[in-house]
């Protein structure tokens, strides 16, 4: 059994790639939702949101926990790794695939939350690669607050867009990291809307990872998914499954 924790819905388009590579293991899917969004809180009290949801999910019988959320990784992954003995896979931006696609005079622009962005595991990597001075960071914390209210299109949308990445956006930026998995949800019109972006995430990254930790023998048929909301089972999972259909058919470009 996986668990996945997110702060809200951002995790379920990570939750949909891993249901589509492990069809027959049940997950555990926790969304803090009386707490989202994590950027407005202090970094001491998002690691306690953090391990109080991943012990949840452990113990729930989870035999590998997910952060399907890149705030919670960049504060509380160091320290759940050095605390605990069971495998918790972490999300984290995927500047690494933009970064080995990219082409000489291109540039990178980075979307994140502002915990993120600030946070050294984040600025270490950014180092590591090399790619400082080809990378733009840009926070879109609002987009967050977009897709937990379920606005996924819309002149809402469209003005923050035109306030943040079209004024940051010129001819030599190449590709836009996703570093929040509520951002996912709006991979499309990004592209659509600023066709010099190709966009990408760490979702197919992190999938690979769970793939390679999780025993394959765990694997069994009739699987299921259980959806939590801060601790709470929830009883009618309709918001998420809905969410599983737009990410099939507008939002995202899976294959």
């Amino acid at each position: 059994m996986i668990g996945v924790f997110d702060s809200g819905i951002g995790g379920v388009s990570l939750l949909f790639e891993l249901r589509k590579a492990l069809k027959e293991v049940d997950f555990h899917y926790y969304a803090d939702i009386d707490n989202v969004p994590y950027s407005y809180h202090t970094q001491e009290k998002i690691l306690e949101l953090v391990e109080k949801a991943v012990l949840f999910l452990r113990e729930k019988g989870c035999d590998l926990v997910v952060l399907a959320c890149n705030t919670a990784t960049n504060v509380a992954i160091q320290y759940l790794r050095e605390k605990y003995d069971f495998p918790i896979v972490a999300i984290q931006p995927a500047v690494k695939v933009a970064a080995d696609a990219i082409l000489p005079g291109q540039k990178i622009l980075c979307c994140a939350t502002p915990v993120t962005l600030k946070a050294m595991r984040y600025n270490t990597l950014i180092d590591t690669l090399g790619i400082r001075e080809i990378t733009i960071d840009l926070a879109l914390p609002k987009l967050v607050e977009l897709a937990e209210a379920g606005v996924f299109e819309g002149p809402e949308l469209d003005n923050y867009l035109a306030e943040t990445i079209a004024k940051v956006n010129e001819d030599s930026l190449a590709f836009i990291v996703l570093g929040c998995t509520h951002f996912t949800y709006f991979k499309a019109i990004i592209e659509t809307k600023y066709p010099n972006l190709k966009a990408v995430d760490g979702n197919a990254g992190t999938t690979k990872q769970v793939l390679r930790l999780y025993p394959k023998t765990k694997l069994k048929e009739n699987s299921k998914i259980i959806f939590y909301e801060s601790g709470r089972v929830v009883v009618d999972g309709s918001r998420y499954w809905n969410l599983f259909d737009r990410l099939k058919v507008k939002f995202c470009s899976f294959k």
